[in-house]
């Protein structure tokens, strides 16, 4: 599908006011993106796992105004006004409002909450801006329906097409966003590899996947809560003129023809040596561009190391990935929860800050909480 196709033909906003609230998931990447082109289009393809408990709750108020001269919101997390969230949301809007021309119809509260701490090193520009493009959806949904009503002859929505476009806007948000729709593997990125795949949004993985990836769990280790020592924006952008990119690119492609019998047999030992090598492949990319930088702190490698010497003395499948931090997300069977969490416990949190760590598993997407 072009993305022609999500420009709504004209319509009167018929609706004065009112209220909507989803709920959306972060996600964590197997195969990672690390470069992008205009438009938040990915270098290379990516496939992550939805998250189930780490999600953002947002809801959107919305009023008719006089004038669509600008647009008009206000920015809220946790009850507190966020204007430095603003410059963020403003961009967002001039980038969709071909796609959403509504938006300067209308005067919007945009009321945000995570169920995870801030700066934790899980994606929160995923949730938050897969939420924000949720509601939006859903007001549109709301004007089409209105003007189909009087007599218009706009196409009606069907849940394909809602999540689609919900996804393609919410890409050009934050990229990573377009993932957090649905669940639990969704993949991002045109390649042969994947029939359906799309540069443009996220689609579920359409093959195969053995039941040892059911339920999976993910343990997410803070090692530091502290800001971003670069940005995620800065660090795509340093990819275009890296002396590895084309290998990257072209390694991430063949790692999706490596993955797809992974998963259709359930071989959880090469799925945690791929999931592995691409974590730390990221971090290389990070290490060799110019500038160059270290995400990963003292305490990320002791957490790895002493992964591998559990996961070589005991045979469970415990493996870690990382995104563009110091974190450690562990991954592994929920059968073998008990002696892996007990394990975390006793040797792994000694390193997180302030012992902190979050236990999740594997989800299937976002959730409307309200529409009023």
């Amino acid at each position: 599908m072009a993305q022609q196709q999500f420009i709504p033909k004209k319509y009167n906003s018929t609706i004065d006011s009112g209220k909507v609230s989803w709920e959306s998931p972060s996600n964590i990447a197997l195969i990672k993106y690390w470069g992008k082109k205009k438009d938040q289009i990915p270098e290379n393809p990516s496939i992550s796992f939805t998250l189930k408990n780490c999600k953002t709750i947002t809801t959107v108020s919305f009023s008719k105004k006089e004038t669509q001269a600008y647009f008009s919101f206000e920015v809220f997390l946790d009850g507190e006004k966020k204007d430095d969230f603003k410059p963020k949301i403003e961009t967002f809007f001039e980038r969709v409002e071909v796609y959403l021309p509504f938006l300067r119809a209308y005067h919007f509260k945009i009321e945000t909450e995570n169920t995870f701490p801030h700066s934790s090193g899980i994606a929160s520009s995923a949730s938050g801006m897969s939420a924000l493009a949720l509601c939006l959806m859903s007001i549109e949904k709301q004007l089409i329906e209105a003007n189909n009503a009087l007599g218009a002859v706009e196409r009606p929505f069907n849940e394909a097409y809602f999540n689609q476009k919900a996804s393609f806007l919410a890409r050009l948000g934050s990229g990573s966003a377009c993932r957090s729709i649905e669940g639990d593997l969704i993949v991002w990125g045109k390649t042969k590899q994947i029939e359906g795949s799309s540069d443009l949004f996220g689609v579920k993985y359409p093959y195969k996947v053995h039941g040892n990836f059911k339920d999976f769990q993910d343990t997410i280790l803070l090692v530091d809560k502290g800001e971003k020592q670069v940005s995620s924006t800065v660090g795509h952008n340093l990819m275009h003129n890296h002396p590895y990119a084309k290998n990257r690119f072209r390694q991430a492609h063949d790692n999706f023809e490596t993955l797809k019998p992974i998963l259709e047999s359930g071989n959880l030992k090469a799925f945690i040596q791929l999931m592995e090598s691409e974590a730390l492949t990221l971090h290389a990319m990070m290490m060799t561009s110019m500038p160059y930088f270290i995400l990963m702190k003292p305490n990320t490698l002791e957490i790895i190391n002493k992964i591998w010497k559990f996961r070589q003395k005991t045979n469970l499948h415990i493996g870690f990935t990382l995104d563009a931090g110091a974190n450690v997300h562990i991954l592994y069977p929920k059968n073998e929860t008990a002696k892996i969490l007990e394990f975390i416990k006793n040797e792994l949190v000694a390193h997180c800050q302030n012992g902190h760590y979050i236990c999740d598993q594997i989800g299937f997407g976002a959730r409307l909480i309200k529409n009023e």
